[in-house]
């Protein structure tokens, strides 16, 4: 089934997923989770920081994907809709306990800026301590750490871009923002990671 933008019309990889969720056919369920279950409850986990939450996020988004089959249009990738349907429902399910939670504030983490939104900082180099095994993954522990500390609104963008590798305009068709809106999240999280990483040098 081809999606159209922009006037042309490209293929979406999961046509014929789409194609057997709309039949309501036997299995497709069932190949929808194992298709996507993996990476809605990577998404989910790293939104809500809670292994619990995300499961429920991960079974509320693949249950109305199913459900809401018949009002996908075809207008951005299937794949972009689900994720916009799964951070929904994981923001829903952090506003949810909001009140119980301590939220970071990303003034608080952002590294310093010019006046255009780049780094005051110098880049670092990391490669010569990827080259000791011990060194990289005390890097990669520190990465994850400083993942899960960045603002949900700023994690999820930066998750789909470089962990999931999906481009910006598909990054912002998953969460209904504007592709400036996504390089400008994406880059001020890179940029906090990097500075959280320093600490290591």
């Amino acid at each position: 089934m081809p999606c159209h933008e922009g006037g042309t019309a490209v293929m979406d990889r999961d046509a014929t997923l789409v194609e057997r969720l709309r039949e309501r056919g036997a299995g497709a369920a069932e190949e929808l989770v194992d298709t996507y279950g993996d990476r809605v409850y990577r998404l989910a986990v790293r939104i809500t920081g809670s292994p619990s939450d995300a499961e429920e996020v991960a079974q509320d988004a693949l249950w109305s994907v199913s459900r809401k089959i018949d009002s996908f249009r075809g207008d951005s990738a299937f794949g972009s809709w689900l994720y916009r349907i799964t951070a929904n429902a994981a923001y829903q399910k952090l506003r949810g306990r909001r009140s119980a939670r301590h939220e970071i504030s990303w003034h608080d983490l952002a590294p310093g800026l010019d006046e255009k939104g780049h780094s005051v900082e110098p880049p670092v180099d990391w490669s010569p301590r990827l080259r000791d095994p011990a060194m990289e993954a005390e890097l990669r522990t520190a990465l994850r750490e400083a993942i899960d500390q960045l603002p949900g609104e700023y994690r999820a963008p930066l998750l789909l871009r470089d962990v999931e590798g999906l481009s910006t305009l598909e990054v912002a068709e998953a969460l209904g923002l504007k592709p400036a809106t996504i390089k400008s999240r994406v880059h001020r999280a890179r940029l906090f990671l990097r500075k959280r990483l320093e600490a290591l040098r």
